[in-house]
């Protein structure tokens, strides 16, 4: 909520007071600043921008930070070096042991372009720590060859990606990183749903199943083995058809319980709806369905009621889904 952003803000520029004098906080009611809520198109609130150097032209956004702790560690990355840099092992491990999380750009140079990206990224996932390196017997510790970024969860390497120069950008980056933050399977709760929205994936995959069936358990690895190869692609989130509260979910998809389990892919952006063409959720049908939807291949699911026996008795027509197209177009 606005109010407790603000504590946060507050409690942040206290910190910050004593580390960094030289940056200065200020808030802004825009209610009665209709100008300057113009000039900075605000459109959401709370809206925190930084100005730096004095500038009104182009203040950064600062998007999703919720707490002090990550809203101190973003502004200090905007002003300062985004990534701390690693000349030992002993210094890599304490990084990697400090937090669950904790992402390593292992390099040949420091001055190439996926250095660039990667300090970059590092500015825009304050949430856990960033380190690099360029020392040979770092990374010959972590048998690291290549130009290569590391997330360790937990003290344990959970993913590699190779950087190549001009392949992979900020958003890229950012949006696998990210997805580390929740499960491989995310279940949908009202705690979850902020982190879900948190990470910028901007597809979906969800599987509505109650969690008390006997085959709950097959369907859910199932589910589970094919997220591995889409991780960072597509979110694969778990509704369980059990849970009252989950009732606005299953009617925005409109679900029923003849229906379950049932599994669909949403676009957050065009708000675009997909249903698996399988019934079974086997391994096989849920990686056939995500690749088809990413190559563009998947029919659009227009839910529909039926079409209503009067439809068409009285001067003005009743439309649904199923005859909006023949009758209008």
């Amino acid at each position: 909520s606005s109010q407790n952003m603000s504590e946060e803000f507050a409690e942040a520029a206290r910190q910050l007071k004593k580390e960094a004098p030289k940056i200065q906080f200020g808030k802004i009611d825009v209610t009665h600043q209709h100008d300057l809520r113009k000039e900075f198109n605000i459109q959401e609130f709370p809206t925190v921008k930084l100005f730096v150097d004095g500038s009104r032209e182009d203040p950064i956004d600062c998007k999703g930070v919720r707490q002090a702790s990550a809203f101190i560690t973003w502004v200090k990355r905007r002003t300062g070096p985004s990534t701390v840099l690693i000349n030992s092992t002993d210094q890599a491990e304490a990084i990697i042991h400090a937090d669950d999380l904790a992402v390593i750009g292992f390099f040949k140079e420091l001055h190439n372009d996926s250095v660039e990206v990667f300090c970059e990224t590092a500015k825009d996932v304050p949430e856990m720590p960033f380190g690099m390196t360029a020392s040979e017997d770092v990374c010959d510790n972590y048998g690291i060859q290549k130009n290569t970024l590391v997330v360790f969860k937990k003290g344990k390497p959970v993913h590699n990606e190779v950087l190549e120069d001009g392949r992979q950008n900020k958003l890229d980056l950012t949006r696998i990183i990210k997805t580390f933050t929740l499960d491989l399977v995310t279940e949908y709760n009202l705690e979850t749903s902020v982190k879900i929205f948190d990470v910028p994936v901007e597809n979906h995959i969800l599987l509505f199943t109650p969690t008390n069936s006997e085959t709950f358990n097959e369907i859910y690895e199932n589910y589970k083995s094919a997220a591995v190869e889409f991780r960072g692609k597509i979110m694969f989130v778990l509704v369980n058809t059990n849970e009252t509260r989950n009732g606005r979910v299953f009617e925005y998809f409109r679900i029923r319980e003849v229906d379950v389990p049932a599994v669909r892919i949403l676009n957050l952006t065009s708000d675009a709806k997909y249903k698996m063409p399988a019934d079974e959720v086997t391994v096989e049908n849920l990686k056939e369905f995500c690749q088809s939807y990413l190559n563009g291949k998947a029919k659009l699911h227009l839910s529909s009621e039926e079409i209503p026996e009067d439809w068409d008795k009285m001067p003005v027509k009743v439309l649904v889904g199923k005859n909006f197209d023949r009758i209008v177009f």
